[in-house]
């Protein structure tokens, strides 16, 4: 018996692979897209993390006008922040371990930004209140920003230490990238200071949002002013 190929078969089964192709290919696009999409999106993130704030140009030594009491038998640390920025959070906890590592022969201040005519729980915030539980600082509302701008700070999170004569030995952020805790140059620099009271001076990068920027992320989205 002749036995004809059943042409009708092949062709069916062609078919069949032409309608899948479409399927595969546009999964696969899709998932392309979506790798590219999250890297893009990684890449982002790494570089807003990984990119300081304006540095500071603080005065060599302690501004006579500042309402802050120095130390005169030890250093005397100053962190500008805005009380909304979490990028600042990580800086507290670091502060938190610089004043464990000195164990009491530093004096602290958190200076938190109030603009004028807000209320006052605009700054006492949960960073006011981690700042305020460590042994050691204290927590100011600087109002209209006037201690920030006598230390010249421009980002959340700057951080000054002066010696008990008053010189400028460190200035600068104490964390690694923003948000982001763990060993880093500012806080090694600041306890190796207060610890071998060394006169060396030290520059770090600092992580955090703009003081001042009216249309930075840390600025106020939920309160109104109060005509106190």
């Amino acid at each position: 018996m002749n036995f004809k190929p059943n042409r009708n078969r092949r062709s069916s089964k062609s078919d069949y692979s032409g309608a899948r192709n479409p399927k595969i290919i546009f999964i696969a696009a899709t998932i392309m897209s979506w790798l590219v999409l999250v890297c893009a999106g990684l890449g982002w993130l790494s570089n807003y993390a990984n990119t300081p704030g304006e540095t500071a140009a603080p005065p060599a030594q302690w501004p006579q006008q500042s309402a802050l009491l120095p130390s005169a038998e030890h250093g005397t640390l100053v962190m500008v922040a805005h009380p909304h920025c979490p990028c600042t959070r990580a800086s507290i906890g670091e502060l938190a371990s610089i004043m464990a590592h000195t164990q009491g022969r530093l004096t602290a201040y958190v200076v938190f930004l109030k603009p004028t005519g807000f209320q006052d729980d605009w700054t006492r915030t949960d960073l006011w209140r981690s700042a305020e539980a460590i042994p050691g600082v204290k927590a100011i509302a600087d109002d209209d920003g006037h201690e920030a701008r006598l230390f010249q700070s421009l980002t959340s999170g700057q951080t000054f230490l002066y010696d008990k004569t008053g010189q400028l030995l460190f200035r600068g952020g104490i964390t690694a990238a923003r948000g982001h805790s763990g060993d880093n140059a500012g806080r090694s620099a600041i306890i190796s200071i207060v610890n071998s009271e060394n006169h060396d001076r030290f520059t770090t990068p600092v992580f955090g949002c703009p003081l001042f920027d009216p249309g930075s992320e840390c600025r106020n989205t939920g309160k109104e002013k109060n005509a106190n």
